[in-house]
């Protein structure tokens, strides 16, 4: 038998059996899942580019509150990574939940469209500059917040899967299969970043000449062609088995450990680990033992209660034992793995939120300058395009001209730089953006028009430098992120680590909802309109962009310090785990 012709890294078939390497995975199906990324994201982000405003334009809300809306419902739709991930590895497995949670993003669209349709667009062709809408009850306000959270859940809970999904298409065993696995997040990001260009050009274009509707329900049939295009590959696609729940696994580690805290710990022999083909499963490699966190060994100590016999623990065959009372060494490590990533994780949500802020506080400056050339109308929402454009070209560039250049210049290994140090370099470029944006708003108040409240004659293409910072930044955080969160967690979370990820993007939201109303408490205490009201050019927006800039440069510090102390994960490797099921 042609061992080439099969997977060697445990993945499966539909129906379970071991996959073929000719007929299943490989850039067919990824293809078909970065087809669907992109088509899924032009939906979403024709509700996302223009939400904060549809909120001021069609709810009449004013610039914070839109802002604060936006922020809160952004932070929701990363905040369900984390759900949808652990649904993902613990019970649905990944091919469900693309499904499932895909269909969820579809009908939210629908529910959009018709509510935009027939109930939030009174009179007839309000939403527009000139012409405002009629009061929304209660009732209509609810369909709509109720849309858009599904379009928040859909969205949220499946983009881990289908991350995640699309490197369970390539067998990391395989010499050029592993290349192409170390490729497919640099692509999962293009595709992202080309659906979104077509939503923040075309998309914004319409919905800025009051075409609200018309463009939620080109989102709308967006996500059903992405679902179809989905389901066209379910006979292509490799599998992994679940392993359980990760959740569960992670507390029976901390309960086990508490409960043996005044149990003395024995050399690392002594502890608890199942060998052989029982010792991973579905997958799953083991995990190394580390020495840190060694309050946490404490779990894996074998005494008479556990019911195993020291001298026989890596046996084939182990007698079965409660888990909340004695767990392995490798599900000790797991948790290990968790703790490690969560300061890395802590000090890119300030990042998030600057790049948050390119959705919403960016767009309500631009609405404030000058957006014509000749008789173009240029929608602020498009000029997020620049944004996609730079961290595009940076992402399909990088390979060939960047990271060689970077060698080049500091003499360092072929690798160029690790994913901690350029997380470090987009946390840099983070900084230069927003300072960049609030010298901008300085220089558009100075040319505010005398006969316009609101508008000034700086022209709007002087955001392009801004934009641009942030989206090199983008391209050296977020994808080194995925890639160094999935590759930084045990076999059996991988959904949860890509969720882990997202899910900063969700905090950073929060923060800067959170900065934002502290910010226009305090500036508005004894009457005054604060730093962002209605009119910009009465306001000082500068000093929150000032004041962002500030607070990530205290997270990049911080983030130094942690990441020079961060310690990778040791798994071993599967060629032995492979032996040794041939020896069981």
């Amino acid at each position: 038998m042609d061992m080439e012709m099969w997977t060697k890294d445990g993945s499966v078939d539909r129906f379970g059996k071991p996959a073929r390497r000719d007929i299943s995975g490989g850039w067919r199906s990824g293809l078909l899942l970065l087809a669907n990324q992109g088509l899924s994201t032009l939906a979403f982000v024709g509700v996302e580019v223009n939400l904060v405003l549809f909120s001021t334009r069609v709810l009449k809300q004013a610039n914070a509150e839109a802002s604060n809306t936006f922020s809160r419902w952004m932070g929701t739709v990363n905040l369900f990574s984390l759900v949808g991930a652990f649904l993902s590895d613990a019970y649905l497995g990944r091919y469900r939940s693309c499904a499932i949670f895909q269909s969820i993003l579809t009908l939210g669209l629908v529910m959009l469209s018709l509510t935009t349709s027939y109930l939030l667009l009174k009179p007839s062709g309000c939403g527009k500059e000139e012409l405002q809408c009629d009061p929304h009850s209660e009732f209509e306000l609810a369909m709509f917040y109720l849309s858009i959270y599904l379009v928040a859940f859909g969205n949220g809970a499946g983009e881990p899967s289908i991350a995640t999904f699309g490197t369970d298409q390539f067998d990391e065993e395989h010499e050029h299969e592993k290349a192409s696995k170390n490729f497919f997040y640099s692509y999962f990001y293009v595709a992202t970043n080309i659906g979104s260009l077509f939503s923040e050009t075309i998309l914004a274009y319409l919905q800025n000449l009051g075409h609200w509707a018309l463009g939620f329900w080109v989102s709308a049939g967006s996500a059903l062609f992405a679902l179809v295009v989905f389901l066209g590959g379910s006979f292509r696609y490799r599998h992994f088995r679940r392993c359980g729940n990760p959740v569960a696994r992670f507390f029976q580690v901390i309960f086990a450990a508490w409960k043996k805290l005044s149990v003395e710990i024995p050399a690392e022999d002594g502890l608890y680990e199942i060998q052989g083909a029982d010792g991973a499963n579905n997958g799953g490699r083991r995990i190394h033992h580390t020495s840190d966190f060694k309050f946490l060994d404490h779990a894996a100590i074998i005494t008479s209660k556990d019911k195993i016999n020291p001298t026989n623990q890596n046996n084939q065959h182990p007698r079965q034992h409660n888990p909340w009372q004695l767990c392995t060494v490798t599900q000790v490590e797991e948790v290990k793995c968790v703790f490690r990533l969560l300061p890395i994780w802590i000090c890119t949500i300030t990042f998030s939120g600057t790049f948050v802020q390119m959705v919403s506080l960016f767009i309500e400056q631009g609405a404030s300058m000058k957006t014509t050339i000749y008789k173009f109308h240029i929608p602020p929402a498009s000029m997020t395009v620049f944004d996609i454009l730079i961290s595009s070209t940076f992402i399909i560039f990088y390979k060939k001209l960047i990271a060689p250049f970077y060698t080049k210049l500091t003499k360092t290994i072929p690798k160029g730089p690790s994913d901690l140090r350029k997380m470090g370099y987009g946390l840099i470029f983070a900084m230069a953006g927003m300072l960049t944006a609030g010298f901008v708003e300085i220089h558009r108040k100075k040319y505010a028009l005398e006969e316009s409240e609101e508008l000034s004659s700086l022209f709007i293409l002087w955001q392009i430098p801004q934009y641009v910072l942030l989206g090199i930044g983008e391209a050296f955080v977020y994808v080194s992120q995925l890639d160094f969160f999935g590759s930084q967690v045990p076999d059996v979370m991988r959904s949860l680590g890509i969720g882990l990820s997202l899910s900063s993007i969700s905090l950073g939201s929060y923060f800067c909802s959170l900065v934002l109303t502290v910010a226009m408490k305090i500036t508005t205490k004894e009457g005054d309109l604060g730093w962002i009201p209605a009119n910009l050019n009465d306001g000082f927006m500068e000093r929150y962009f000032f004041l962002m800039t500030v607070l990530t440069g205290m997270e990049l510090v911080l983030y130094i310090w942690f990441a020079r102390r961060y310690k990778s994960i040791s798994l071993e490797r599967r060629e032995d785990v492979g032996m040794e099921n041939e020896m069981s």
